[in-house]
């Protein structure tokens, strides 16, 4: 079978019909023709300072969904990178889009009894401009709070992919990536971050997004691990080698780095609350890369660049919801913990379970994600545990299964109704062939090297 036959049988032109583009048009349409109202709130005069601070927060954060994309696209199969690259990298733009359109009033709008926000209150950024909003952007215009918002609505849908990778459906990702924003982030973000949230209320603690972002992405990703399936490879019981370690090495660097902005840029302002978070940013992610290597020496592995990486980001992930209420020691000891349980939890998955999550989504930043919320409880300024008040972890573990329950169960209803419109998975030829040549006509290695798998195809 040649390459040009091979095209032909996928999905890539089927997949795409006329409706995906009409909504482009429809939506660039009305964004010439619709003059929304001006923005009549205002929260007090700017910040220079806060603006500066939050505008280079912003860029650090998107920097991360392409460092994501190095760290996930090294991970997989030589076959698979450009499509799990392409998944984190099409999420910047369809997340943009939508959360233009209605995402950030649904997050941030006003409140609908605490549950969501209005679709009308910032509709197409409506009242979204240069001037600041005494609630969501005191010192600094509220689109730069939106944009800023944006970013974590963009990377948190690209998390999910890993857990899938190698078997998933471009288009099906697509119209998924949507309804999880809109149906799961979106109100996750209201009750956590929004001033008239229910769970920001009672005194749910999240700084930067350990509970909104990773752990839903975490228990999104078991739920899409289980209704996808196994991989065939995986079913064989063959090695995973990755396709490329310095990869992954550098989406690590680029995810590190972002993570200043993600957590730093969650104070909202360039203040001491800001230096802090960026230090124990720092020194969780440290401990966390040491920990993981350390503890697969004392296991009797050999101490790897992957391990380190993964550990490293582990360590990101925990100390995210803390990040603005815990001191530096404390970052360190969240950190290691994290490292251990979710390296505990992936030996695990591997040696025990049957669940193929493909690149251990759900351990690494779920359970990270809940060990960081928990820790929280544990450790924050004033209201934890350690200063004597049990209701704030009590209630953290209260949120904790709450969130597990509707982030798995909502995400798990969507899979199966984006199934129903677009089959999820990609058949049993496309999944040898490779996403990459199957999904995208394109690949890294020549397709020469593919011959003995097109024949077989064939």
């Amino acid at each position: 079978m040649t390459l040009a036959q091979v095209r032909t049988k996928t999905d890539v032109i089927r997949g795409f019909t006329a409706l995906p583009f009409m909504l482009v048009a429809a939506v660039s349409l009305l964004g010439a023709f619709y003059r929304p109202a001006p923005q009549a709130v205002t929260g007090g005069p700017i910040n220079s300072g806060d603006v500066a601070w939050m505008l280079t927060a912003t860029g650090l954060v998107l920097l991360m969904t392409p460092g994501l994309s190095f760290f996930y696209g090294g991970m997989v199969r030589t076959k698979n990178v450009v499509s799990t690259m392409l998944q984190s990298f099409v999420a910047m733009a369809v997340i943009s889009i939508l959360w233009i359109v209605v995402g950030f009033s649904l997050a941030f709008g006003d409140s609908v009894h605490g549950l969501i926000g209005s679709p009308l209150t910032f509709f197409m950024f409506s009242r979204v401009g240069a001037q600041t909003h005494p609630d969501l952007a005191a010192t600094i215009p509220l689109v730069v709070f939106a944009l800023f918002q944006l970013k974590f609505a963009i990377i948190t849908p690209a998390l999910i992919t890993g857990s899938f990778a190698e078997r998933v459906r471009f288009t099906s990702y697509l119209l998924f990536m949507c309804l999880f924003s809109l149906f799961i982030y979106s109100p996750l973000a209201h009750w956590t971050w929004h001033p008239d949230g229910f769970l920001h209320k009672l005194g749910v603690l999240d700084f930067a997004g350990g509970t909104v972002v990773h752990m839903s992405a975490g228990f999104a990703a078991l739920a899409g691990a289980l209704t996808l399936g196994r991989r065939e490879v995986h079913r064989n019981g063959e090695p995973h080698t990755p396709a490329n370690i310095p990869f992954v090495l550098l989406g690590t660097g680029m995810l590190w780095f972002g993570w200043f902005g993600f957590n730093a840029g969650s104070a909202l302002s360039a203040s001491s609350q800001a230096a802090m978070a960026f230090a124990t940013t720092n020194t969780a992610s440290a401990s966390a890369a040491l920990a993981w290597m350390f503890f697969d020496s004392l296991r009797g592995n050999k101490p790897s660049a992957l391990g380190a990486c993964v550990g490293a980001v582990v360590g990101l992930v925990a100390i995210t919801p803390a990040a603005g209420y815990v001191n530096i020691g404390e970052s360190i000891f969240i950190g290691t913990c994290a490292s251990v349980i979710s390296n505990l939890c992936v030996h695990w998955k591997n040696k025990a379970a049957t669940l193929d999550d493909t690149l251990d989504v759900f351990p690494c930043h779920g359970v990270g994600g809940m060990v960081g919320m928990l820790m929280t409880g544990v450790f924050a300024k004033d209201v934890g545990l350690m200063s004597g008040h049990a209701y704030t972890f009590l209630l953290h573990c209260g949120a904790l299964v709450f969130v597990a329950v509707f982030s798995f169960a909502g995400s798990w209803v969507l899979y199966r109704v984006t199934d129903l419109i677009i089959p999820l998975r990609v058949s049993s030829e496309q999944e040898e062939i490779g996403l990459d040549l199957s999904q995208h006509g394109e690949m890294m290695q020549d397709a020469t090297t593919l011959a003995p798998v097109l024949a077989r195809t064939a």
